[in-house]
């Protein structure tokens, strides 16, 4: 099958290494990969920001880069789900509806398209599970505690296949961390404080790594981590996979 990549803005600009993961795992697990070269933002900061009208050029390109492949996998929920559900502001041709159906993040793609069961990696760490709000909430990639139903997480499903792999029980499993897009700029301080929270539950929990699958979110952790001088570190979930992340 033919994938395209897409590499949401943070990971381009901060984590480019999250990149090379994602199209390696990719590769290894038999995926021919293309790269659009004139990928740019899906629209999400501008249409969460009330900037919606503004984010319907970047939608329209997103489609023109994207409508030729079989699949689109990227590394965050949180991208992947804005293309998804609210790609209704442009006319819905048949290209949008197939880059809006065919588009998964990285974690679904393995687990319900490929449907591996295995995979190749050793990690001998006590890990914390970040779940992004957008992933358990949003895609439903998890289970809300707020829900009475049958405890799940596809991105812990995944990371179970990982050698050594040894998960934290967190005290509130599927808290926000506070970094919420531009919420974090106009709610600063709420913000920091929920994202000490969050750190501060898995520090209580004993967690040497924290991983996740929205680099946002973890970038905002590590930014609390970082200023608190805590020795946690923050590795996202595909160099985890992909047998590339750095030692902690």
């Amino acid at each position: 099958m033919k994938v395209g990549l897409f590499v949401p803005c943070y990971i381009d600009q901060f984590y480019p290494q999250i990149a090379v993961a994602t199209l390696q795992l990719l590769e290894k697990h038999g995926c021919e990969v293309g790269f659009p070269l004139n990928q740019s933002c899906c629209g999400q900061p501008m249409a969460n920001s009330g900037c919606e009208s503004d984010s319907k050029a970047t939608a329209k390109l997103f489609v023109e880069n994207f409508k030729e492949f079989d699949y689109i996998v990227g590394a965050a929920p949180s991208c992947v789900g804005f293309v998804q559900e609210h790609y209704d502001i442009i006319p819905q041709t048949e290209e949008v509806k197939h880059v809006r159906e065919k588009i998964y993040d990285i974690t679904e793609f393995l687990l319900d398209i490929l449907k591996i069961e295995k995979i190749d990696a050793k990690f001998p760490y006590k890990v914390g599970l970040h779940q992004s709000c957008h992933a358990q909430r949003g895609m439903r990639m998890a289970q809300s505690s707020e829900i009475n139903g049958p405890a799940f997480s596809k991105q812990r499903q995944i990371l179970e296949m990982v050698e050594g792999l040894q998960f934290i029980e967190l005290d509130r499993t599927d808290e926000c961390c506070g970094f919420g897009g531009t919420f974090c700029v106009s709610e600063d301080a709420v913000s920091a404080k929920m994202g000490k929270d969050r750190v501060a539950d898995h520090e209580r929990n004993g967690a040497e790594v924290i991983t996740g699958g929205d680099v946002s979110c973890l970038m905002h952790l590590e930014g609390v981590i970082r200023r608190q001088n805590k020795n946690i570190k923050m590795v996202h979930l595909v160099e985890i996979l992909n047998n590339t992340s750095p030692t902690p």
